[in-house]
């Protein structure tokens, strides 16, 4: 049996740790980024791989948006 938190009940930490996410795949830093991390993020649909990279989806990109907003 796992303890693990759902990804649902962590999403509203998981959109604040977005916007410095969405940084670090700027700079090519993915790798400071952590697995778990990553698995979450992309079981949200708010970053993908592409072409062995990651990068932030269209729904990502509009919540960093939105966490400038606040």
């Amino acid at each position: 049996m796992s303890h693990a938190i759902p990804v649902s009940a962590r999403q509203g930490e998981l959109r604040l740790a977005l916007p410095m996410v969405g940084q670090l795949l700027q700079r090519k830093r993915a790798g400071e980024i952590g697995e778990g991390l990553i698995d979450e993020l992309v079981s949200l649909s708010w970053i993908e791989w592409n072409g062995g990279s990651l990068r932030l989806t269209t729904t990502g990109q509009n919540i960093c948006r939105q966490q400038l907003l606040k």
